[in-house]
């Protein structure tokens, strides 16, 4: 079902099955790279997962006799999109050493304030309106909470804590600017295995070369590091992002954006029951102010939609 001819189609049982499967997959994200970081550094398990799901990808487009048109100019934002993708996941391999995986699910999904904020600048058709800049404000109050909150005991644990989490804050801006990139360049139009194999092979590129370089490059290959390998190439870096592409194209982004909200949530509580993170008080108000301004930035049109529809009646 494709919507390249026609008006993208309104979110249906299909699509609301696929996005709660996607959000909890990519909730399990942060636990386990960190699960496993004593025996694979978490730039490593990226890098190298990265590196499988180019094969699979290119594997994909040969099966399907598909060809990048490199005349058309579109290798250009496709470099950029790689880099940027590699920067987000360095950010996040290295935030993980510091901050436990709940807080990374919460920064790391900022990414949506930092779209709207660029979209914005970029797209007249994409201002934002009142209600999403109060969101937006409300999503950056939290984020004050949280770090006010980390910094306000002078300890090694909360000033790693804080380097982690402002490595994850900065993950979600560097997302927010890819979404971008893809929404501003040739790669709008560009088939969807086309952008990920670029954004797959900036980051193996990136993330081997600097485990290599900061000696994180070392691998004790217990049962749950595969395990965990399998889980990153397999459905994290190969199936979901083709699913979610697809489901972009497909069904209207807006309503996407507000079912893709479940993620944080997922990432928190799988944090929780799997690594025992801690919920300190500083920490819950922040994320609960962060999520619903994501909530009101992402869902915004699902909102007015649903208003329209009451005062139809």
């Amino acid at each position: 079902m494709s919507t390249r001819a026609g008006a993208p189609l309104p979110i249906d049982a299909r699509a609301s099955g696929l996005m709660v499967v996607l959000c909890l997959i990519w909730g399990l994200q942060q636990v386990a790279l960190k699960a496993v970081a004593a025996d694979i550094a978490p730039i490593m398990q990226i890098g190298l997962r990265s590196c499988v799901a180019v094969v699979l990808v290119a594997v994909l487009i040969r099966w399907r006799r598909e060809r990048i048109d490199w005349a058309d100019g579109s290798w250009r934002p496709g470099i950029l999109v790689g880099v940027l993708f590699g920067v987000e996941y360095l950010m996040v391999g290295e935030g993980l050493r510091y901050t436990t995986a709940s807080h990374m699910s919460v920064f790391l999904y900022t990414a949506p304030i930092f779209a709207a904020l660029g979209l914005q600048w970029k797209l007249p058709a994409e201002r934002l309106s009142f209600i999403q800049w109060v969101g937006i404000l409300t999503a950056f109050l939290g984020i004050v909470v949280t770090f006010y909150d980390r910094g306000s005991a002078d300890t090694a644990f909360s000033t790693d804590m804080l380097i982690g989490d402002l490595l994850g804050l900065l993950a979600g801006a560097t997302w927010g600017a890819t979404t971008v990139v893809l929404r501003c360049s040739r790669l709008a139009r560009a088939p969807t295995t086309h952008t990920l194999i670029f954004q797959l092979i900036g980051a193996a590129v990136i993330l081997i070369g600097a485990a290599a370089a900061t000696g994180q490059a070392g691998i004790r290959p217990t049962p749950l590091v595969v395990a965990s390998m399998l889980y990153q190439t397999l459905l994290m870096a190969f199936g979901s992002l083709l699913v979610w592409f697809w489901l972009l194209r497909t069904y209207l982004a807006s309503r996407l954006g507000v079912l893709s909200f479940m993620t944080p949530l997922f990432g928190v509580g799988f944090g929780v029951w799997l690594m025992d993170d801690p919920l300190d008080p500083g920490f819950v108000v922040g994320a609960i102010l962060v999520m619903a301004g994501i909530l009101l930035v992402s869902g915004y049109e699902w909102l007015r939609s649903r208003l329209r529809a009451r005062s139809g009646r």
